[in-house]
């Protein structure tokens, strides 16, 4: 038996890891003011990424059992700013359970009123409110709270300590990208849901066939497939977009942005493309 429950987990895990091994030699080697700042600006649009990848975990863990998982979910938190189920609770059975209806969505686009937010002023507010609301959802999933708080205690206390080393490079080398992840997380959601008010599921999803951006964000832009089935693995998540292509209408579909939007930013790639669909499988 393996440790992964799909082998195709196994490169990007790598991936990760060796992500967070630079991060520590930054961490524990630089010594000029500037080197920190710039390792922040190179590596926010990758941790974006790793954002994606974070919460696929969410929805279907990587390892088959849970030391293993628990290890991955502190690196991701070190990356992205989302901590052990965190996004589980906020997302996977809050927004998941609820991106059809704004009155209860816990990343509602919103306002009360029932007007649609603004990019940056839904991104503010569901970055403030997104651990107090996983918190709120947690009461309904007692177990998976004991695990959100355990953690979230123990990443604290890790991030406490890097700051005791070496305060200033732990603010740039981890506590700032962990904010700005998170930030982009929330917007990512923003532009993958807002405006698309229906209780039909193949209209309430943005869509972005980019094989760059799917790439790197381990089929993210099959956004319409992940919500059918949400427990379905990355991998497979072009195969169920081309059964549902049919009923998705053509507004549905969006260019990614930086840096993918620079590449080809006219380029589509058809829901039927079996080439990346077999790759990516």
């Amino acid at each position: 038996m393996t440790l992964f429950r799909h082998p195709r987990d196994r490169i990007p895990v790598l991936l990760f890891l060796m992500a967070f091994a630079l991060d520590l030699t930054v961490f524990f080697t630089a010594r000029s003011w500037w080197f920190p700042i710039l390792w922040l600006g190179l590596g926010i649009i990758p941790k974006g990424w790793i954002s994606a990848w974070n919460h696929h975990h969410q929805h279907v863990p990587m390892f088959r059992h849970a030391l293993p998982n628990r290890l991955l979910e502190l690196v991701f938190g070190f990356q992205t700013g989302v901590t052990s189920h965190a996004w589980f609770l906020h997302h996977v059975v809050g927004h998941h359970k609820n991106y059809l209806d704004q009155t209860k969505d816990e990343a509602g686009w919103k306002r009360r009123d029932g007007s649609t937010m603004r990019e940056v002023e839904f991104s503010l507010f569901n970055t403030v409110v997104a651990y107090p609301r996983a918190f709120r959802a947690g009461r309904a999933h007692p177990r998976a709270l004991r695990v959100f708080l355990a953690m979230g205690a123990l990443q604290a206390t890790l991030l406490g300590l890097l700051f005791w080393h070496h305060w200033y490079n732990a603010l740039w080398v981890f506590l700032l990208p962990m904010l700005v992840s998170l930030y982009i997380t929330v917007w990512a959601t923003y532009f993958h849901h807002a405006g698309l008010d229906t209780q039909e599921p193949t209209q309430a999803s943005y869509n972005i066939l980019h094989r760059g951006y799917n790439l790197m964000t381990g089929n993210l832009g099959y956004h319409t497939a992940h919500h059918v089935k949400h427990g379905l693995h990355w991998s497979q998540l072009p195969e169920l977009h081309a059964q549902l292509a049919k009923d998705i209408p053509a507004t549905h579909y969006r260019q990614p942005g930086i840096p993918f939007v620079w590449s080809n930013p006219e380029s589509k790639v058809e829901p039927d493309d079996a080439r990346f669909g077999a790759a990516a499988q």
